[in-house]
């Protein structure tokens, strides 16, 4: 899975960071590529000296923590300009070091081929005639690869899409067990990719191979660089009095430190301070980015992922919030070119008319459900770029944007939720079943199923505190960014009470989904102790760290693989079987049965209606569906609707036959509120 952006054999460093105190060698700009074919190291470096005496380099080379080379070199042996002896001033020349056979053959030949590669060269400059270190440098080396390529990011994304248009799909074709389990199936592997991008969000020190793998799934939050919609963010944030950061155009001065290490970055730098290492925090507002006192940037968490999706930290609000419109625009405009296409080919009798009837009649019904289901799917990412957005104050526009944004979600899905809750206690207090209206109405279920249709009926409400999940892990990663531990020790109790809760509870719809979600549920609590011996709380050696990061790798690029197979291989199966609805366990709640009823009451209604006519006793004029309250029957358009005539006779017979409960028929049982027990799956 490792990029092979080159053939050639090749190790580099971007970035040199100080590691001692009173550093008098500091570095702003440190590029270098060793390439074995031509045995030399080419070295571009912009550095301040302070220092007037001859020196020697003490290397120190490590792997994943794990120190294998240590080595004396001597600059003058190299005949290195303004080393020998070092002078004070500034130094920015590129120069050429001659790699000796001896040396290269040290190298081990796996360094040039392990994906993001968790390699440290470690420099101390020690004066000659005492031994004292004057100086210390550090640079990460990597090879090239990584894990982080962009057929990760298509394919994870093509198959979700695809997954959940199946789900809509098997729906309007009428197999709604089939393509209930399909959307939350689909729903939970898309939950698992955000909650992966999330992890590469947290202000946790990472190791290379973390970074590049959370990196693939940064499309699920939103963070998708487009070049002219970059240039066009910060010309907006310009004009509406912001000041955009500029790191993309300074690298050719500056080097870009991407934390991995655990230095407690906000914490570390003001100790810093205090102890005079010159290092700083440059705080033109509060968003501004860290810089070290010889002027080269560090970024972390949310602004390490923006960088490496070659975005300026500060377009990345702009950046999810445009998208996650655009993914609004294009889902509106597709449904009404689907409801179009329908409506032109059952015209001209290229298709049965009564294939996607029920979309065909109430489009606007199901499309108000498609964006529930959007909302549901944006929530986690709009939680987190707007309150990250209010840390940051890019601009007063992009601020009130934020505010509009963010309201606009929890209202929208507050009062869904609340919708809900009223309709499952409407619908247990007159017939007994939590189910009955939830799923017997399609206007209901066309609307709101989107946010309860995962769920049992007897845990409908588990829509709340799912939202309220999402938005305590994104307050944790939008405030958490300095405080990687109180961070990492946030996920672990917030994903622990996720996996009790799931375990006990059990509220997904079936046996095999409580399954598959539990599962997910316990990757995310493992990758939440990942990040808490990532941030390094417990003092682990860096060879532990190391280690932890590629089984962090191994286990999520496993768990990613089978969620992706098992939705792509369940999706082709239902498409190719006779009855799909066949292939799934019916849920104990009934629902099936309800939907199914409900498809042939609304048959018969229009039979009815047709009678009606020819008689001469006029029709309605569109057929509903007849839940009864205590006055009447309970209008489909919504709850606290006009009270309408009970049914005739005709229409009882028919509740009959269907096994529908109606209050006034003693013949059906009816199961009162007292007894009722749902059943555990």
């Amino acid at each position: 899975m490792a990029s092979l952006g080159s053939a050639e054999k090749m190790l580099l460093s971007t970035s040199l960071n100080s590691c001692q105190q009173n550093s008098m060698f500091t570095a702003s700009l440190f590029n270098v590529i060793y390439t074995p074919l031509n045995g030399s190291a080419e070295i571009q470096l912009v550095a301040t000296s302070s220092v007037q005496a001859k020196v020697v380099f003490q290397l120190a080379i490590s792997v994943y923590g794990y120190e294998f080379l240590r080595q004396t070199v001597n600059p003058c042996d190299l005949h290195l300009p303004g080393l020998c002896p070092m002078v004070p001033g500034k130094m920015n020349a590129p120069f050429n070091i001659p790699v000796p056979k001896e040396a290269a053959e040290k190298i081990p030949g796996i360094a040039y081929g392990i994906p993001d590669l968790d390699a440290v060269v470690r420099v101390h400059v020690n004066l000659t005639s005492t031994g004292e270190s004057i100086a210390c440098m550090e640079a990460n080396i990597s090879n090239g690869k990584s894990v982080n390529v962009d057929g990760v990011k298509w394919a994870t994304a093509i198959v979700t899409a695809l997954v959940l248009a199946s789900s809509a799909v098997i729906s309007g074709l009428g197999h709604f067990n089939a393509a209930a389990h399909i959307a939350a199936n689909s729903l939970s592997v898309f939950s698992y990719f955000q909650a992966q991008a999330i992890v590469g969000l947290n202000g946790v020190p990472l190791p290379p191979i973390a970074q590049g793998w959370t990196q693939n799934f940064q499309w699920a939050m939103g963070i998708i660089r487009v070049g002219f919609m970059q240039d066009i963010f910060t010309w907006y944030q310009r004009a509406t009095g912001g000041a955009p950061s500029l790191i993309f155009d300074s690298l050719t001065t500056v080097s870009v430190q991407v934390q991995k290490r655990s230095l407690g970055l906000a914490e570390s730098a003001r100790d810093h301070l205090k102890r005079g290492m010159g290092i700083f925090l440059r705080t033109a507002m509060k968003r501004s980015n860290i810089t070290t006192g010889s002027g080269s940037y560090v970024v972390f968490g949310i602004q390490r992922a923006a960088f490496r999706a070659g975005i300026e930290t500060t377009n990345l609000f702009m950046t999810g919030l445009v998208f996650f419109c655009i993914l609004v625009a294009v889902i509106v405009l597709s449904v009404a070119a689907f409801k179009g296409i329908c409506e032109l080919v059952v015209k001209r009798k290229w298709m049965n008319d009564s294939r996607f009837i029920d979309f065909r009649g109430n489009w606007l019904v199901v499309l108000k459900g498609i964006l529930y289901r959007i909302y549901l799917i944006g929530f986690p990412l709009g939680v987190i770029l707007c309150l990250w957005e209010f840390t940051q104050v890019d601009s007063a526009a992009e601020v009130f944007l934020a505010v509009i944004w963010l309201l606009g979600m929890c209202s929208t899905l507050g009062w869904g939720v609340f919708q809900i809750i009223q309709l499952a206690r409407r619908s247990f207090a007159l017939h007994g079943n939590l189910a009955y209206i939830l799923y017997s109405d399609p206007r209901v279920f066309n609307h709101w199923g989107p946010l309860y249709v995962q769920f049992r009926a007897s845990s409908y409400y588990f829509i709340a505190p799912t939202l309220g999940y999402y938005f305590i892990k994104g307050a944790l990663v939008a405030f958490g960014q300095r405080n990687s531990t109180a961070q990492a020790v946030g996920f672990v109790f917030v994903e622990s009470i996720a996996l009790a809760a799931g375990s006990i509870l059990r509220p997904w719809m079936d046996k095999s989904t409580n399954s598959f979600n539990i599962a997910i549920c316990v990757v995310n609590l493992l990758n939440a102790i990942f990040l808490l011996i990532f941030s390094n709380v417990f003092g682990a050696p860096m060879l532990a760290i190391g280690v932890a990061g590629v089984v962090f790798f191994v286990l999520n690029a496993a768990f990613s693989l089978a969620l992706l197979l098992m939705v792509m291989i369940s999706t082709l199966f239902t498409f190719f079987r006779e009855n799909p609805d066949a292939r799934y366990q019916y849920m104990a709640d009934d629902r099936t049965s309800f939907l199914q009823s409900q498809a042939r009451l609304t048959t018969t209604a229009e039979l009815d209606a047709l009678s009606a006519t020819a008689r001469g006793d006029g029709a309605r004029s569109k057929t509903e569906p007849l839940l009864e309250d205590n006055n009447g029957l309970l209008h489909s358009n919504g709850i606290g609707s006009t009270p309408r005539e009970p049914p005739n006779g005709s229409n009882i017979s028919v509740l009959r036959s269907l096994n529908m409960p109606h209050r006034g028929d003693s013949s059906l049982p009816v199961m009162s509120s007292s007894t009722y027990k749902a059943p555990r799956q």
